[in-house]
């Protein structure tokens, strides 16, 4: 009897909330399109394609005959679609009320375009929490597709992944397909006849095994090489399609649900956190990444059993490595909550699809992708949580004091109806957000610049362009919050922790907050307040420094602001302009004391002027950090700092008040113009 097996393959294809059009138009060029008219070439070809939503809208908008193309693959039963959430969320991020949102929304979206409600989820990142079955299966949806790595950490043996398992939780049944590492690393990076032999050393007699792969429709032509190496002279999917054909009497390839119909699952599993063995690794401290990855490898080449027991981090330790991925967090869970409590309407509709693009996963996390690096699209994020919060807070305006980044201490949120800003005064009494209601910009959104893993790497390269991203390897000491001071000696040393060190909250009102700080021989206390209205709008902080020591206190007086207006790569649009000159955001300078300076963006609509009293030098630095892709080693603008220095000169007793106060110009209300074309 000929030995026989199954193949599902499951693409999954995504692209992220913000991205630039033209990107999204390259990767459908180079890998969407060409594997739809492959499957089209081979209608006896089966297998089962994810797109998340981002994606279908600008297919629909973009390219609306693929979406017609596809239906028809649908239609005849060549391809099965898989849902998930709308917006590829980390479900396990979300608030459970959002999770099943996501879930249904996006299962009704792919019914409306395909005409078949989708029985399989796709899990971003695959991303998984023992609580998840319930919320799959609550919202219609009957299997998932996870790593061998999952299945491994719930203890199934290695040559028992070649089939489905049953998990559960609160009595709500959930199928599982474990993708397998053998054909992930095969699928297209070896020579397709030795997929065809490996595929033929584990079919059985009893043909009950399926061979699952699942992964990212970039690879097929996106990725960096893979163009040449899938459609180009090495015709990859071609020859591998055409032998699936050809060996067709002992290899069939299926769709999920097919192969459900007619096989039981193996057994049962619970599976704990997980992810894929990078993410886990990405997830860990910069430190230890290397440890873990020198460990895997070891125990890989050595075939050791203990590779199955090796665990990585854990998804939500992003939110612990990178204050901006938590602030990022805990704003999405605030306005969720606010959308939450606003009446049913249209409102509330647009509040909704605001929140659930902000939840797209890209910018939660830190990978080989970019992730929170990647400015544009942190931008993006933020500013569909801007978009929402605008619309769940319209009546009112923000306010108070609490803990609203969960770290056990309290922050302080002052607004006015055009901006809010949050202060947290444990860490130096910086403004972490500060966001513009009506442009959507969110002002305080710079990282801050810290060691990665893959640094060490990029220190190691040879090359002229390894040598020079070495030299803007520069590390923070700091949050790249705004408003942050530093007293210095005249020798240059720091007089007090006053970045760092945690502050006094004296009052808090609705648009304004008194803190302060004592340090040895020094008393000092800030003011920060806004004002205005939507579209015109002022932030001040203003520092007042008493001498309690009993000399004389010299020094300098550093304020410092960390401002992101999407100015990398000579963005033209994005500016410094002072006496009539100009300069582009991601540069160097210098200002005279009592010289104008102003800030913006001009595709945004954003112009913020600074008014300093008294007049002092002003200067300014592009914030650069080096960060990982796909395509290698990049140096990334991630906004600017603006420094002002004045001279300290304190008898006894004596104090000095230093204002910095900031006059915001918005010409976009970006809600405005979405009820104008809507």
């Amino acid at each position: 009897m000929t030995a026989r097996i199954s193949l599902a393959l499951v693409v999954h294809n995504h692209q992220p909330v913000g991205n630039f059009g033209w990107v999204i138009e390259e990767v459908f060029e180079k890998a969407y399109e060409p594997l739809i008219g492959a499957l089209e070439k081979h209608p006896t070809i089966r297998l089962a394609l994810h797109y998340t939503g981002p994606l279908l809208e600008w297919m629909a908008a973009n390219e609306p005959a693929s979406l017609e193309r596809l239906r028809s693959l649908v239609e005849r039963n060549q391809v099965e679609i898989l849902g998930g959430g709308m917006f590829e969320p980390i479900l396990a991020a979300l608030p459970e009320r959002d999770r099943h949102g996501q879930l249904t929304r996006m299962r009704a979206d792919i019914e409306r375009r395909f005409g078949v409600a989708p029985r399989g989820a796709w899990l971003a990142e695959r991303v998984w929490e023992p609580s998840l079955p319930a919320d799959l299966a609550n919202a219609g949806y009957a299997y998932t597709v996870l790593d061998d790595n999952h299945l491994r950490a719930a203890s199934v043996p290695e040559d028992a992944m070649w089939g489905t398992y049953t998990t559960d939780d609160q009595g709500k049944m959930l199928t599982i397909f474990g993708t397998e590492k053998g054909l992930r690393y095969r699928i297209p990076w070896k020579p397709v006849d030795d997929l065809i032999s490996y595929l033929k050393s584990n079919a059985t007699e009893a043909g009950d095994r399926i061979g699952i792969m699942g992964d990212d429709g970039e690879k097929f032509g996106a990725w960096p090489g893979t163009h040449a190496l899938c459609w180009g002279r090495e015709a990859w999917i071609e020859k591998c399609f055409t032998a699936l054909e050809e060996n067709a009497d002992w290899l069939t390839t299926v769709t999920p649900t097919q192969w459900m119909a007619d096989h039981p699952p193996i057994g049962r599993v619970y599976i704990p956190t997980a992810s894929y063995v990078e993410m886990t690794e990405w997830a860990l401290p910069a430190d230890e990444a290397p440890v873990f990855r020198r460990l895997v490898a070891a125990a890989d080449e050595a075939k050791s059993p203990s590779t199955r027991f090796l665990r990585g981090g854990f998804w939500r330790n992003f939110q612990a490595r990178y204050r901006e991925i938590n602030d990022l967090h805990k704003q999405m869970l605030r306005v969720s909550g606010a959308v939450n409590a606003m009446s049913a309407g249209p409102l509330r509709d647009r509040a909704v699809d605001h929140l659930y693009r902000a939840q797209s996963n890209d910018c939660y996390w830190h990978g080989l992708f970019g992730g929170i690096y990647i400015v544009h699209m942190r931008m993006a994020t933020h500013a569909e949580l801007i978009a929402a919060s605008d619309l769940a807070l319209a009546d009112r305006i923000a306010g108070g004091v609490g803990d609203f980044d969960l770290d056990g201490r309290d922050e302080v949120l002052i607004g006015s109806v055009g901006q809010n800003v949050l202060i947290d005064p444990a860490e130096g009494a910086g403004i972490g957000q500060w966001d513009l209601r009506a442009s959507r910009v969110a002002l305080a959104s710079v990282l801050r610049r810290r060691p990665e893993a893959y640094h060490e790497k990029l220190k190691k390269l040879a090359d002229a362009s390894g040598k020079e991203l070495v030299r803007h390897l520069v590390y923070d000491d700091h949050e790249r919050r705004s408003g942050v001071l530093r007293l210095l000696d005249p020798a240059g040393r720091e007089l007090g922790d006053f970045v760092n060190g945690e502050w006094h909250i004296e009052s808090a009102e609705q648009s304004k907050a008194v803190l302060s700080r004592l340090a040895p021989g020094l008393f000092v206390r800030k003011t920060v307040s806004v004002a205005g209205d939507r579209l015109e709008g002022s932030l001040s902080v203003s520092v007042e420094v008493q001498n309690r020591g009993l000399g004389t206190l010299t020094g300098t007086l550093e304020l410092e602001w960390n401002v992101n207006l999407m100015g990398g790569g000579g963005n033209e649009k994005a500016y410094y302009r002072w006496a009539g000159r100009e300069a582009r955001f991601d540069t160097a300078g210098t200002v005279d004391p009592g010289v104008a300076l102003s800030f913006g963006n001009e595709q945004e609509g954003v112009n913020v002027r600074a008014e300093i009293d008294p007049p002092t030098e002003q200067e300014w630095l592009s914030v650069d950090t080096v960060s990982n892709s796909e395509s290698g080693y990049e140096k990334v603008h991630q906004g600017s700092c603006l420094t002002q220095r004045w001279r300290l000169d304190l008898g006894p007793s004596e104090k000095q008040v230093f204002t910095t106060t900031f006059r915001s110009t918005q010409s976009r209300d970006r809600s405005a113009e979405e009820t104008e074309s809507s």
